[in-house]
């Protein structure tokens, strides 16, 4: 009897050391930080092109909004892995773009499952393999996947508002149009008044608006604003509330307002924008101080956009993508 009880006695040390050698779980850690119960929103680190994540606590498994590119999605893993044990089962791509979903085989490959909006699949058809083969040679981490092209979503969808089945929060997946690129989604959680934007709004200077519609993303971002939502978690840039959402949409109106009046003038781009290599690198136009979290050097190539889009008399992205 005392043998069984010295063992049974070892058994609970043994299992003692085993949970006490296990680091316990961090509420957040320095890089991804605790928005509400559940709901965690990671910065990325800029100098690597890393965009924004968003981790969502939906039952029995994490959403994460965004794939990332591979690195940042290694970088995400090991920051979840220090909060709680609960696997990915979703990750979410806002759009096509690499730093939003260039990781999509790594998250799959460790068990998730990739959804996005049908918008960003064909987006993927539109300009795929060229830009994966382009940023493999540049980057390591996406010549790393091994892969000759992005892996697109395994699950889209069309009908709108999409909800995330089997959630133990209701989570809500939106298309509103045709912004930074023709399929960008937002995650809407009612319930906690989240919007995640990826990169259809930003909280600043990084508005890329080549593959944009630049006319209409004004109004993409009036339909988000019709959600009531007090907190924006971007794609680009700290998270914020409405005014966020709002600067965004005046950045956008003023830029179309400034570019519109010089082409019912017939003013030449030349005469307000300098043109290097087919890109704007300066120009004239001066936005209000309003709108200043947005401007940047970007804005002289963010007016030849505009007006190219007035000239050519469609989306911008239609000009370089294709119909």
């Amino acid at each position: 009897m005392r043998a069984v009880l010295a063992s049974i006695a070892l058994i609970g040390l043994g299992l003692a050391w085993t949970c006490a050698s296990d680091p316990p779980l961090l509420p957040e850690t320095d890089t991804l930080k605790l928005v509400t119960d559940g709901i965690w929103f990671r910065m990325g680190e800029r100098e690597h092109g890393h965009c924004n994540n968003v981790v969502i606590d939906v039952g029995e498994g994490l959403l994460v909004v965004d794939a990332n590119f591979p690195s940042g999605a290694h970088a995400l893993m090991e920051d979840i892995r220090q909060v709680t044990a609960k696997p990915v089962s979703h990750v979410f791509d806002t759009h096509h773009h690499g730093d939003h979903a260039y990781a999509n085989a790594v998250w799959t490959r460790a068990g998730a499952t990739t959804l996005a909006y049908v918008g960003v699949a064909e987006e993927m058809k539109r300009y795929e393999p060229a830009r994966w083969q382009e940023a493999a040679e540049s980057r390591e981490d996406v010549a790393a996947v091994g892969e000759d092209s992005v892996q697109p979503p395994q699950q889209t969808f069309s009908e709108l508002p999409h909800v995330l089945e089997g959630a133990s929060r209701r989570v809500e997946f939106h298309h509103f149009g045709w912004a930074h690129t023709r399929g960008d989604g937002m995650v809407f959680l009612p319930d906690e008044k989240i919007l995640c934007t990826g990169d259809a709004i930003v909280n600043g200077p990084y508005n890329y608006t080549g593959d944009g519609n630049t006319g209409n993303w004004p109004e993409v971002v009036s339909r988000a604003l019709g959600l009531e939502f007090e907190t924006i978690l971007p794609g680009h840039g700290p998270q914020g509330g409405r005014e966020v959402a709002e600067g965004q949409r005046q950045f956008f109106q003023e830029i179309n307002t400034a570019v519109g009046r010089a082409f019912e003038d017939e003013t030449p781009l030349e005469e307000f924008v300098t043109v290097e290599d087919g890109a704007g690198v300066a120009t004239t136009v001066e936005l209000s101080e309003d709108v200043g979290n947005w401007v940047a050097d970007r804005l002289a190539e963010q007016v030849r956009v505009r007006y190219t889009e007035l000239v050519e008399g469609k989306p911008h992205g239609e000009i370089l993508g294709g119909p």
